[in-house]
């Protein structure tokens, strides 16, 4: 059993990168598909209040029913955000990992890295090339 978990969706690079930073790390994380098995209204503030976010902040837009459900109005409490992400996972952005060090909505994906337990195991590029951990196992 891990103490590294990643709330994943397998459709978006950033997560699929986070991912394999974890691994990368000699990790291998329980890995949840949170558009299967979304987490629930207490854990979502649980992690915004020791991120020190809101829910507007974690909020997604692109490819969701944000602007349908006219999410940006400041008519609508947390409260009615948090049952919004209840009723469509999806406005949930992501990916939110876990660890014991903290935990973080990884955008960019090299957030994670600020939370690993572990130094990257070596050289980590992201898929669009970008090179995010040198050969000797650092922080570009």
């Amino acid at each position: 059993m891990t103490d590294i978990s990643i709330y994943h969706n397998p459709a978006c690079g950033t997560s699929r990168n986070v991912l394999a930073m974890i691994r990368n790390s000699g990790v291998e994380p329980t890995v949840i598909e949170y558009l299967k098995n979304p987490p629930s209204t207490e854990q979502i503030k649980a992690w915004l209040s020791a991120m020190g976010a809101t829910v507007r902040q974690v909020l997604r837009e692109k490819g969701t029913p944000y602007a349908e459900l006219d999410l940006a109005h400041p008519k609508w409490t947390d409260e009615q955000l948090l049952d919004f992400i209840q009723q469509h996972p999806i406005l949930l952005n992501r990916p939110f990992v876990i660890t014991p060090l903290g935990v973080r909505l990884c955008r960019p994906s090299e957030v994670v890295l600020d939370i690993l337990p572990n130094p990257q195991q070596g050289p980590f590029i992201k898929e669009d090339g970008e090179v995010v951990v040198d050969a000797g196992g650092h922080r570009v």
